[in-house]
């Protein structure tokens, strides 16, 4: 199967392979243009993130798809879905506002906890940090899809299963060629 795609690479002139890659860059390009796009229009620097846990159940399940913004002028409110980073951590967090604490200086902080998580997420900050700032959110939950994130959980959790997904996309494009 490998061996007839690089036949069929092999066997374009010149011109059908520049034509092949540009059409792959301006996928790509439309791509990264697309998500930066949506940073810019939601404030966000992860407009769109997967639920990897259940700590959120009922409320999101795992592979939920998450549409986030994150406008500076809008306040933290308790009850709230955050999507946070903490420092040492690379995947961020989908928890819950619990509390709020604000200072006279009008700095607001604020603990989260899981829907399904039986203790908050003190555990989980760095170590000393016992309260979020607005610094650390990624965004606020506005929407979702449910499971539709799925596919990247598996993608990650079973690299087998990425090339299993792209030898399809092969076959797809083998049998459906002009």
């Amino acid at each position: 199967m490998l061996d007839s795609l690089f036949d069929d690479v092999k066997r374009m002139n010149k011109r059908q392979f520049i034509y092949q890659v540009l059409s792959f860059g301006m996928i790509v390009s439309s791509a990264l243009m697309i998500w930066k796009g949506l940073m810019v229009v939601t404030g966000s620097e992860s407009p769109i993130v997967v639920v990897l846990s259940g700590s959120m159940e009922p409320a999101f399940h795992r592979g939920d798809l998450l549409f986030l913004t994150n406008y500076p002028d809008e306040p933290v409110r308790v009850g709230e879905i955050v999507v946070f980073k903490v420092e040492g951590r690379d995947i961020p967090i989908v928890h819950r506002v619990l509390k709020l604490h604000e200072k006279n200086n009008g700095t607001v902080k604020f603990l989260t906890k899981g829907d399904n998580n039986s203790v908050d997420d003190r555990g989980l900050y760095a170590q000393g940090q016992l309260w979020l700032t607005k610094k650390d959110v990624v965004g606020r939950t506005r929407g979702f899809l449910p499971y539709v994130g799925m596919v990247t959980i598996y993608m990650n959790e079973y690299p087998k299963f990425k090339f299993a997904v792209l030898a399809c996309l092969a076959i797809y494009v083998l049998v459906h060629r002009e």
